[in-house]
């Protein structure tokens, strides 16, 4: 295995989110030198890693708030103000952000300050982070290993003690597969309720549904602070939401317990770290039971449809005349397929709400479903086809688990629980009720500190 994860980080870049917040509030270090100290951690293990596309000066935090002092990563596709906003693509090269992504403003009303930017894949369309700019990043255990994508700088960087947590984005899994490869916890709140405003590429409807910012941390508490502070009404999202109801839904007690979807196999470890996530909600009181999707197996392929085929027009636009200046990470998922017109668009929203009424109605009477975040473990670079139980399964089918919930807008939270058999992260998801994002994370982590993880 790859020295990184085992290289002894200072005792201070080892800490929590949490305790960074704690140790700077009592006083036992500033600021200045919790954000020193993680910058001397990513010149240490970057360049093996290459996580980072941009890296930030030192600003005194803006406030004594929530998140005073706390230095925090931000994933290239989010505004930071004085910086590039790259988005992996050389055709973004010269852009220089004015003002704040909503949620990176909030994070430094909050008293945050940050680091540097992190990798993607150009234009946040693969499951693997590489481009022409900054290259490919390495899974912190293994450099043959992709840290997955379209947050695999942002997991990267977490893993490795760069970071203590950050802000990244889940259109497909793409916080949740990257926490469940790096042995994170991440974070997928319900649509919107984080503002999209200031990142790019848009998250306007409609391929902008299934779209949602989100958080990679190495602990739940760690993840339900930043969700707290940029939890919020952004006007100028014209799908921001708040909470409707900030009274908690009432407790069942009862976990359903997912094993797939459709006939889709899932990697041997990654079922047994499921099945002793629903041992351990058990001997905490919980009733587990088993649930069936069925009704939701085409769900992956209405999701294909507002993440790649309405979004791939925008981007050969954006591409036009510069096809040769894009990477093989935005190019093997540009599609050539005729232009969807308004019936199909309508079709495909109305097949949406059948989905989303399906899932609410497979969740009745639970407090949240438990299965795997995707089919397979970490892989490696350029790999795309693996052997699953006997069966030959690609990324469509391997992340699906994922992306029926970015369709459906439901919060999910990715937890680390285990590792294969060759020692690489494993973990499991939780899905919850749409706008219940603060009972999964709760939920979490309850069962992550029973466990032992943290």
């Amino acid at each position: 295995m790859y020295p990184i994860r085992v290289a002894s980080p200072s005792p201070l870049t080892h800490w929590t989110l949490c305790q960074i917040r704690d140790a700077i509030a009592q006083g036992e270090i500033s600021p200045r030198e919790a954000w020193h100290a993680h910058r001397d951690r990513i010149a240490e293990v970057n360049p093996a890693i290459n996580a980072f596309t941009t890296l930030c000066d030192y600003e005194e935090p803006a406030s004594k708030g929530p998140l005073y002092g706390v230095p925090l990563t931000i994933k290239d596709n989010f505004d930071v103000r004085g910086y590039p906003t790259l988005v992996g693509s050389r055709l973004r090269l010269g852009h220089r952000a004015s003002e704040d992504a909503h949620a990176v403003a909030r994070l430094r009303a909050a008293g945050a300050t940050f680091l540097g930017k992190t990798n993607v894949p150009e234009l946040l369309t693969s499951y693997e982070t590489d481009n022409f700019i900054t290259g490919r990043t390495n899974h912190p255990l293994n450099p043959d290993y992709t840290p997955g994508g379209s947050s695999g700088g942002e997991a990267a960087a977490i893993a490795a003690y760069c970071s203590p947590g950050g802000l990244a984005g889940d259109g497909g899994g793409s916080v949740r597969v990257p926490a469940h490869f790096c042995g994170l916890a991440g974070f997928k709140p319900t649509h919107r309720r984080i503002s999209c405003t200031g990142q790019f590429p848009l998250f306007d409807p409609p391929g902008g549904v299934v779209l949602v910012p989100g958080i990679l941390a190495r602990t739940v508490e760690d993840t339900a602070l930043l969700f707290s502070v940029m939890d919020g009404v952004d006007p100028r999202d014209s799908l921001s939401a708040g909470r409707p109801d900030p009274t908690p839904a009432p407790k069942t007690r009862r976990i359903g317990l997912v094993g797939t979807l459709g006939t889709i196999p899932v990697h041997p470890d990654i079922r047994r770290v499921v099945q002793e996530a629903a041992a351990r909600f058990q001997s905490l009181g919980y009733q587990v039971e088993p649930v069936i999707l069925d009704g939701l197996e085409r769900a992956p392929n209405v999701w294909a449809f507002f993440f790649s085929e309405l979004a791939n027009y925008e981007k050969k636009d954006f591409l036009a005349g510069r096809e040769a200046d894009a990477h093989w990470s935005v190019l093997e998922n540009l599609k050539t397929t005729a232009v969807p017109d308004a019936r199909q668009v309508a079709q495909q929203f109305a097949e949406r709400e059948r989905m989303r009424h399906i899932a609410l109605q497979k969740m009745n009477g639970f407090d949240a479903l438990l299965m795997p975040p995707c089919s397979i473990p970490a892989f490696r670079h350029r790999e795309r086809r693996w052997p699953v139980d006997g069966q030959s399964i690609g990324l469509f089918a391997g992340l699906a688990l994922s992306t029926i919930w970015n369709l459906t807008g439901f919060p999910a939270l990715t937890l680390p629980w285990g590792r294969t058999a060759d020692g690489l992260p494993v973990g499991v998801q939780l899905v919850g009720r749409p706008f219940a994002d603060e009972d999964i994370l709760s939920l979490g982590g309850e069962v992550a500190s029973s466990s032992g993880i943290w």
